[in-house]
């Protein structure tokens, strides 16, 4: 099967440091979904403007991982457990019981909020939604609307989601650094910040971390279950 990008994905995060690990999880992160030339016409998403949410197949693009040949899929076979941060990035689980970005053919499924279509001269329509975990730049291989009948199972387990407990941290900027972003900014990447980027088996609190976020390189520290944000660079 050859598959091709029909659109691609812009983010205020330009690197994989940062990215939420779930959608939805930041809710206010805001997101574009830019058609390439041959879908770009407003009879692509005729209708879809009567929907809330959309699914996104997409490709984990900036990983090294890919199993485009036999001797790729042999080595993705070799790695058949993964860490997921939410059992500590300690525990191992089979790549297909999780959600790890690290898959054999590298492909995502994100469940996303609409906010609005825009009909623009030059891209055709761009489709802003809300709470995709999509770097910028990704290239995205089908949209589909989302259904509640068909795509909600409230009722339904989530393995070892349900028995382990995600507690977001607590985020300090101070008012000098915080000077330096809109409300809108501020607002969402204190968000990003409390679901803690970090690898989950770092611990310590004098190491400084940084992300890319809407152009500037935010650095930060955690100590005691609270991320203190050093500096600001734009």
């Amino acid at each position: 099967m050859r598959i091709i990008p029909i659109a691609y994905f812009h983010s205020p995060l330009t690197s994989k440091f940062g990215i939420p690990r779930q959608s939805g999880l930041v809710q206010n992160l805001p997101g574009r979904i830019v058609f390439t030339p041959p879908f770009r016409h407003a009879e692509a998403v005729r209708g879809l403007e009567y929907f809330d949410y959309l699914w996104l197949i997409w490709e984990f693009s900036a990983n090294n991982l890919h199993s485009s040949t036999e001797q790729d899929a042999s080595h993705s076979a070799q790695h058949l457990t993964v860490r997921p941060p939410r059992l500590g990035g300690n525990e191992r689980v089979g790549v297909f019981a999780s959600r790890s970005p690290f898959r054999p053919n590298s492909l995502g499924l994100s469940c996303i909020r609409i906010k609005g279509i825009e009909m623009t001269a030059d891209e055709g329509p761009v489709i802003h939604v809300l709470g995709a975990d999509l770097m910028d730049g990704t290239p995205i291989y089908d949209v589909k609307p989302y259904v509640s009948y068909a795509d909600a199972h409230p009722e339904a387990r989530s393995g070892f989601v349900d028995t382990t407990e995600w507690k977001p941290l607590e985020v300090h900027i101070p008012q000098p650094l915080a000077a330096k972003l809109s409300t809108e900014e501020m607002n969402v990447l204190t968000s990003l910040l409390s679901q803690d980027p970090r690898p989950q088996f770092h611990h310590d609190p004098q190491r400084q971390y940084g992300m890319h976020f809407g152009g500037h390189d935010v650095r930060f520290r955690v100590a005691d279950g609270v991320l203190s944000v050093t500096e600001i660079i734009t």
